[in-house]
């Protein structure tokens, strides 16, 4: 059986049995899809063929590719390629397909991965932003919801936009979202962020399930009548599907994008994304004395290690020896 037809079957395995999601899969189909191109190139058409040194050729190759823009692809992104290769091997051998051993390809060392997060002054500033510069009511109200809920809960932007409101308990403050790989964990809301997210949904009177939803053509004359009025929020504007209780609601990029507008607005010169207001939670919580063990829980890592990425700037110990011992003697 050639390349092409075991990496067919490779995906189907990923997705059915291993329960991986569809992003995962499209990355693996994206990433093994230039290895096969390579080694065909190369003259290797069966799994058989494939050798160590055609995995160095291969390794030199991602070494010097160039992307759009003309810049070296990154080491970690290299390494993504590379994982993508040895689980197609495991596959191999799981199914008694003669292949190269996935334990002789080795993942290349990368440079320690740079954590951004934003200082308490900063995220203050973050959070602010939508009540000084939103003029629009209703947006103002989702906004500040959406700011206090990625900062309270440490979710991914994915986990966000997939919440629905039957989901959120705001009474316990608490509720279990679906993050990668499928596993499903607790999290937990601050009372500020409750706060917000109670006034948001009490002016939501449509059907939508989605908790976060996008505003629509026509709806900021009836967000101004019912403001006047102290009404809940008016249907107008909401498309049909929205009304029948659909799934319309706010994309990933529609947060990337409100998020560094508000940071931009607030004078904070970081390039800001939900993922700078995940960092913040984890480093706010170990930087406040908790053990590394349940950061890992709450940010829903399968390892310890992705989560010891915080450690080199949370290490309030290391800063009190300085303190405590580099000083000039008078």
């Amino acid at each position: 059986m050639n390349l092409t037809d075991l990496l067919r079957q490779f995906l189907e395995h990923t997705e059915i049995e291993k329960g991986r999601s569809q992003k995962t899969i499209e990355n693996y189909q994206h990433y093994m899809g230039r290895f096969i191109e390579f080694a065909e190139k190369n003259g290797v058409k069966s799994p058989g063929e494939i050798s160590q040194d055609l995995i160095h050729q291969y390794r030199l190759h991602l070494n010097r590719l160039t992307d759009q823009l003309g810049q070296p692809i990154k080491k970690v992104t290299q390494n993504y390629h590379i994982i993508a290769l040895r689980a197609f091997l495991k596959y191999l051998a799981k199914i008694d397909v003669k292949s190269l051993s996935a334990e002789k390809v080795e993942l290349a060392k990368q440079e320690s991965r740079e954590v951004s997060f934003l200082t308490n002054e900063e995220l203050d500033r973050l959070i602010a932003a939508p009540g000084l510069y939103e003029e629009n009511h209703f947006k103002r109200m989702r906004d500040e919801a959406i700011l206090h809920t990625l900062f309270s809960t440490g979710l991914r932007v994915s986990e966000l936009t997939n919440l629905n409101r039957d989901q959120v308990d705001l009474n316990r403050g608490e509720f279990s979202v679906r993050g990668k790989g499928g596993k499903i964990r607790l999290v937990f809301l601050s009372n500020e962020a409750k706060e917000k997210l109670q006034k948001y949904m009490d002016r939501r009177k449509d059907k939508n399930k989605a908790i976060f939803v996008p505003l629509y053509k026509g709806k900021k004359q009836a967000e101004e009548q019912d403001e006047k009025s102290s009404k809940p929020l008016s249907e107008k504007g909401l498309p049909r599907q929205a009304l029948r209780g659909g799934e319309t609601r706010l994309t990933p990029r529609s947060i990337q994008r409100m998020i560094s507008r508000y940071a931009k607005l607030a004078g904070i010169v970081k390039d800001v994304t939900p993922h700078t207001l995940r960092h913040s939670f984890a480093t706010d919580l170990l930087m406040n004395g908790a053990d590394i063990r349940s950061v890992q829980t709450m940010l829903g890592h399968s390892s310890i290690t992705t989560t010891q990425i915080y450690t080199h700037i949370t290490n309030t110990q290391l800063k009190e020896v300085h303190k405590a011992f580099h000083s000039r003697k008078k």
